[in-house]
């Protein structure tokens, strides 16, 4: 300590301890990827280590089944569908939350966001029950349409967190020059405001791509995504294709969230240059 003044113990255990609770929580969350990524090059057909040896048959299998593949296109054309519905949604309704100012604002955010915040098979029990008088239950559509009410709130909070930061001296600026509104948005607020919208559309398009629960209730056998793939495999007769399965969908979050990290600092470094 600087001056001579001796660190106290608790000072001295937070400084050692803290990092090693870090560590160790770390090792925790990631322990269950490290042992997944690895057997799923396994040349056995037994979920053990060390492994028998190594192979790519279970990739292979993976992306040659007619169901795993299937199962993976649907995850895929669900998850960009509802993507493209919640920025439809979510951006403009972002928007204008951050422009209004009226009574029982708090109160309709809360109820924007609220399935972040239910438990999934909640929603799940809700949109089967409220899609079957429209016969929308085991259809695209259907799913959809489930998938885009789980993806909304994610648009609108990390739209809403870019808002927060934004100027509107700027709209008005725009404004005074003779811009109509939708020529504003699109040239000063949209550019300003990007980073938190393209997160948004990649955190929609995760909860999409990583959800079982609601596939459970609304998709029918054409309509199987690869989570609900993944269920059925492990229940039906376990194969190490979901491993590969599994190990394919932990890239596929990584690459998100490096994809977030990114324009985070790039915010972050726009937001120092007009400052």
């Amino acid at each position: 300590m600087a001056h001579g003044i001796r660190a106290t113990p608790l000072q001295i255990a937070c400084r050692w301890g803290v990092p090693v609770v870090a560590t160790l929580a770390c090792i925790f969350l990631v322990a269950p990827i490290l042992i997944f990524l690895p057997l799923s090059f396994n040349s056995g057909s037994f979920f053990r280590f060390p492994l028998d040896g190594l192979s790519l048959r279970w990739y292979q299998d993976l992306f040659t089944s007619p169901f795993w593949i299937r199962s993976l296109f649907n995850s895929l054309l669900v998850g960009a569908c509802a993507t493209a519905l919640a920025m439809a949604l979510g951006v403009p309704a972002a928007f204008g939350l951050w422009k209004a100012t009226f009574r029982g604002k708090s109160l309709l955010v809360g109820l924007l966001i609220s399935p972040m915040m239910v438990p999934v098979i909640i929603t799940g029990v809700s949109v089967y029950y409220a899609s079957a008088p429209f016969l929308l239950n085991n259809t695209y559509i259907g799913l959809i349409l489930a998938h885009t009410a789980i993806a909304v709130p994610f648009v609108i909070v990390t739209v809403s967190a870019s808002l927060s930061g934004f100027n509107p001296d700027y709209l008005r600026a725009g404004a005074s020059l003779g811009a109509p509104p939708l020529l504003i948005f699109r040239r000063i607020t949209l550019p300003l405001i990007l980073p938190g919208v393209v997160s948004g559309a990649l955190f929609a398009f995760s909860a999409s791509f990583d959800d079982v629960v609601i596939a459970l209730f609304m998709a029918g056998p054409e309509q199987r995504t690869l989570p609900r793939q993944m269920l059925t495999a492990s229940v039906d007769g376990f194969r190490l294709t979901i491993t590969a399965a599994a190990s394919l969908m932990i890239l596929i979050s990584v690459a998100l969230m490096a994809v977030i990290l990114m324009l985070q600092r790039r915010s972050q470094r726009l937001a120092a240059k007009i400052a």
